[in-house]
């Protein structure tokens, strides 16, 4: 698909299908696993393997091309965007802040110590593939 990177569409997500390619492929950018200057598959190419609409990948990449991720030279396709991954990933840095920050004052406010909030954390970190 993407690189080396397999996209998986989920029916039964909320996502919509342009969000969940946008997601992955921006997902694999941040983890090093698509490097800068990488092709993209062609909009049609991809649209093609994931058996969806061609509007739908050009809205994944108008998406990442939007956010920096990627970059589209006419005639030649798509690329992975450099120069400005950690823009990005502190980008996310400060999204998991937020996401912390919320979560410290739902179990602060549900009597949950911060001690147990971390062994919370450590078990599902547990369950993780790559934690």
């Amino acid at each position: 698909m993407a690189g080396n990177v397999e996209i998986i569409i989920s029916n039964a997500s909320s996502k919509p299908i342009y969000e969940q390619i946008a997601t992955q492929i921006k997902d694999a950018i941040l983890a090093g696993e698509l490097d800068e200057g990488a092709p993209l598959p062609s909009i049609r190419a991809l649209a093609n393997d994931l058996h969806v609409s061609v509007i739908t990948t050009k809205r994944a990449y108008a998406d990442l091309e939007e956010l920096g991720f990627i970059e589209t030279v006419q005639g030649k396709g798509s690329f992975v965007a450099g120069g400005n991954l950690e823009l990005l990933r502190e980008e996310r840095l400060r999204h998991v802040e937020e996401l912390l920050e919320q979560a410290l004052s739902d179990a602060l406010s549900a009597g949950v110590t911060v001690r147990e909030l971390h062994d919370m954390l450590d078990v599902l970190a547990e369950d993780m593939p790559d934690a």
